[in-house]
């Protein structure tokens, strides 16, 4: 039997490794070579009976924890992430193919913050409710308490990123949570959970299953669950909150974006380029909050355009190890094919005009190792002149196609950037701060940027709007999505108001 580069995965429940009894396995694949990585054990519907019946027995204990001790555990779990950034960047490279020039910089480290932001959130008392004086002798009080039982469904993209920014404000709100994996890339999973386990998290409180839409279909469904968070594409998305609310489960939903960025009459090209290249090209273009609707002025198009293609040479494929590279493969196979058939759409079908890239195989590969060769790799793809009723400006691609569509007036451009059933993200770049706010107060998307693109801080509210998502991560707001509130009213008059009395 041949070695694979990583150790088996399978269960972590009641605070320890557990094996899968399902007797069904699969492995996961390195995008960069396309060869395997590991040996994935999926769970059954018993295991996940038991990953949630431990949950179930940790929740009294854990959402009565004072929330202190919940913050000083949790703030230990994130220095264990800091201390180790560099390894398992390493392993989210691997599983991903991103390069490690971002994981080690972005993946890590930005879920360490939220879990360091909400741990000091809940440690500082923002866990705490209300007092109202309603009268001289009557009162109201309001609790904030812990829903119970709660799901993590990961992506492919920010695999350790997205696990955290669940956790870390399901944990320190007193939940338990079960987190399933993306099944391309689940190599962090059972690490994450080590680390918690080591920071003091007590057994059951974060659990991790394994497989495939089977295990996150039962999983949604489960009686025993009190709360689903999702990540991932519109469609699955909208199956995963259709079987929450048949147990009307609490839900959070993080779907995907056609997100348009807009550049002004008065925008600084470079900057603006610089902007739309970040919106398109990072992470190779899978990431649900990318503007590949870039919307140009036409009176400055052909120097944008001059720009861009000066610009397109720092975009640097290669060894993902290497601190120079900075754009790496797709995923997966099935995420390779897909993209290349937009592609070809967008040349073929939609006769939009090929600026750069388009769906051949990158030239760099000819000299590159034989197992290089193998791997999910496309070329950074620019189409131009496009119009809003081609495919692949109206559809989610999720890789890295720039489509750049001219435009005469502001009004014309907010009515345009709007024609979408989705509404994740949005951004303008201009000199005129004052023009910036009206245009991004008239755009209909959760997230929005200016002279920027893409920062996510751990203090900053995201949720997306229309088809792209439910409530809200990160920020004081994250929070609400992970307790529920009980009121009380006090009376202390010594009587009870009636309408029952003796005339």
């Amino acid at each position: 039997m041949v070695s694979l580069p990583y150790p088996p995965r399978s269960l972590y429940y009641d605070g320890k490794p557990q094996s899968a009894n399902s007797g069904k396995s699969f492995q996961n694949i390195d995008p960069s070579t396309s060869l395997p990585l590991a040996e994935i054990h999926s769970a059954s519907h018993a295991d996940v009976d038991a990953a949630v019946a431990s949950a179930t027995k940790a929740f009294p204990s854990w959402s009565q924890t004072p929330a202190i001790q919940r913050s000083r555990i949790l703030l230990k779990a994130a220095s264990l992430l800091r201390e180790r950034n560099d390894e398992l960047a390493a392993v989210e490279t691997k599983d991903t193919g991103k390069a490690f020039s971002e994981t080690s910089a972005v993946d890590v480290v930005t879920g360490a913050d939220v879990l360091e932001y909400f741990a000091n959130l809940v440690g500082g008392g923002g866990l705490n409710g209300e007092t109202i004086q309603l009268r001289p002798d009557a009162w109201a009080y309001t609790k904030k308490e812990a829903l119970g039982v709660c799901v993590g469904i990961g992506a492919w993209n920010y695999p350790i990123q997205i696990a955290l920014w669940k956790s870390a404000p399901c944990l320190a709100a007193g939940n338990c949570m079960i987190y399933k994996a993306s099944e391309f890339t689940p190599l962090h999973s059972t690490l994450l959970a080590e680390i918690y386990t080591a920071a003091g998290v007590p057994p059951g409180v974060f659990n991790v299953v394994q497989g495939g839409g089977d295990v996150g279909a039962y999983l949604t469904s489960h009686p025993g669950v009190a709360k689903v968070s999702f990540t991932g594409q519109v469609s699955t998305g909208a199956k995963v909150a259709a079987s929450a609310a048949g147990g009307m489960k609490y839900v959070t939903m993080e779907l995907g974006g056609k997100s348009a960025c807009v550049v002004l009459p008065d925008a600084d090209i470079e900057q603006a380029v610089d902007g739309a290249m970040m919106a398109n090209f990072y992470s190779s273009g899978q990431v649900c909050t990318n503007g590949t609707r870039v919307f140009v002025h036409e009176s400055m198009k052909a120097k944008f355009e001059e720009v861009l293609l000066q610009k397109m040479q720092f975009i640097r494929p290669g060894d993902l190890m290497d601190a120079n590279t900075n754009f790496g493969p797709l995923v997966s196979k099935p995420h390779y094919e897909k993209v290349l058939s937009y592609m070809k759409h967008g040349i073929e079908e939609d006769k939009a005009t090929l600026l750069y890239g388009g769906p051949g195989k990158p030239e760099w590969l000819a000299s590159a190792n034989s197992e290089v060769k193998n791997g999910f790799w496309v070329q950074p793809t620019v189409f131009t002149d496009c119009k809003d009723s081609m495919r692949i400006v109206k559809e989610e691609i999720f890789g890295p196609v720039m489509s750049i569509l001219p435009y005469k007036t502001v009004e014309e451009v907010v009515e345009r950037a709007n024609n979408t059933t989705l509404g994740l993200a949005a951004g303008v770049f201009t000199k005129d701060l004052n023009l910036a706010h009206k245009v991004i107060a008239q755009l209909q998307a959760g997230i929005t940027w200016v002279n920027t693109w893409g920062e996510s801080p751990a203090e900053m509210s995201v949720g997306g709007w229309k088809l792209s998502g439910v409530g809200v991560e990160n920020g004081r707001r994250g929070i609400e999505a992970w307790v529920r509130n009980k009121s009380t009213l006090v009376e202390m008059s010594g009587e009870v108001p009636t309408v029952f009395a003796k005339l």
